[in-house]
């Protein structure tokens, strides 16, 4: 009986307090990989960077062995560059970052998304993805404030198994939200993202 009761109990991903992962002690700067012109990753055609490290270990996680830090490559200027050359074809709608976890890896997001925004102002959106709810994110470090306030859209909130919905726009499991960053700041509180169906 003890057995099965275990059974049943739903594994769920870690939760952390308030600043107690940083980038800075945990991110190596790696790059679990790049995908240009995909169609997946958010709205359009967008140039999708996965960077290497997440904390979180959402069980049925669908990138699991990006979770380890030591996954992928070095991000450097030549990957960098090419990104932006990729974002420069008119078709191309945006970047998106995933991970692994985006907010563990400020070094890499950051470097990408000041030189994106210089480049390109706002003529092209950043999505991310992230295991943080946009609540957890207000509490976190400054350099996760940064990478926030580059965003247009965030997708937040852990994987749950339990919530788990493949028919869900852009994510897995119903508690995830799509957030309208830029409106979310504005008006000090969570903005659902105006174009979503399901």
């Amino acid at each position: 009986m003890a057995r099965e009761s275990r059974r049943r109990v739903a594994r769920l991903p870690k939760n952390p307090q308030p600043q107690e992962w940083l980038a800075k002690d945990l991110s190596l700067g790696y790059y679990a990989s790049y995908k240009p012109f995909v169609m997946v990753d958010g709205e359009g055609v967008r140039c999708s960077l996965y960077v290497s490290g997440c904390k979180f270990a959402c069980p049925g996680c669908y990138n699991a062995v990006a979770q380890n830090f030591h996954y992928g490559q070095p991000y450097t200027d030549a990957v960098q560059e090419q990104i932006l050359a990729d974002l420069d074809h008119s078709y191309v709608q945006g970047l998106t970052l995933l991970g692994g976890e985006p907010f563990l890896n400020t070094q890499v997001c950051l470097k990408l998304c000041r030189a994106i925004r210089e480049r390109f102002g706002h003529t092209k959106d950043i999505w991310s993805w992230t295991g943080y709810t946009w609540d957890e994110l207000q509490k976190e470090s400054a350099d996760k404030l940064e990478l926030l306030s580059y965003l247009d859209i965030l997708v937040d909130g852990r994987f749950l198994e339990a919530q788990k919905d493949l028919t869900l726009q852009f994510r897995g499991s119903s508690n995830q939200r799509i957030i309208d960053v830029p409106a979310s700041l504005k008006e000090n509180k969570v903005v659902i993202w105006s174009r979503l169906v399901k």
